[in-house]
């Protein structure tokens, strides 16, 4: 039986409110993405961040630095859980390996970064990855490479006539 699947991301309550569509478009354009889906994905996931962050407050400290190791390995810059209580979406669109080849300098815009992950152009550890949204592995930063294929036609055969 085939899983069911559930929404990565949940729709703002209220649709038409000025001040968030206004700070929604300017993180478009900074970060060169798609649509608002994605930055409501973003949030979707540091609220749940969050929420794992507030129930190890009352755990014990070894199942709390597990926790902000794990973050820590994926990339955010924190030292304790009550920096993970202060993350926000923007942290978490900085770590996109789109954002990453535009801080990399491999590409000049965010929109470029994009159309070169998309066409299979960019690739980390020596595996091309087509997925912008991508989460870089602090480990894995430094190994995002650009692969520029230049795809060559088969050459055809043409009679001169003689």
């Amino acid at each position: 039986m085939p899983r069911r699947k559930h929404k990565k991301y949940t729709r703002p309550k209220r649709p038409f409110d000025k001040a968030r569509i206004q700070e929604e478009g300017e993180l478009i354009k900074q970060y060169g993405l798609k649509s608002k889906r994605e930055i409501w994905k973003a949030d979707s996931a540091v609220d749940k961040i969050r929420r794992q962050a507030k129930l190890l407050l009352t755990k014990p400290t070894e199942e709390q630095e597990k926790f902000v190791g794990r973050l820590k390995k994926q990339g955010f810059k924190i030292a304790s859980i009550s920096d993970a209580l202060g993350l926000d979406k923007e942290d978490y669109l900085k770590r996109r390996l789109q954002s990453i080849v535009v801080d990399k300098k491999i590409a000049r815009t965010a929109k470029q970064a994009r159309q070169f992950i998309a066409h299979k152009n960019i690739a980390v550890d020596n595996k091309i990855v087509n997925i912008p949204s991508y989460i870089v592995p602090i480990d894995k930063e430094d190994k995002i490479t650009l692969r520029l294929v230049k795809k060559i036609k088969p050459e055809t055969k043409t009679e001169v006539g003689e």
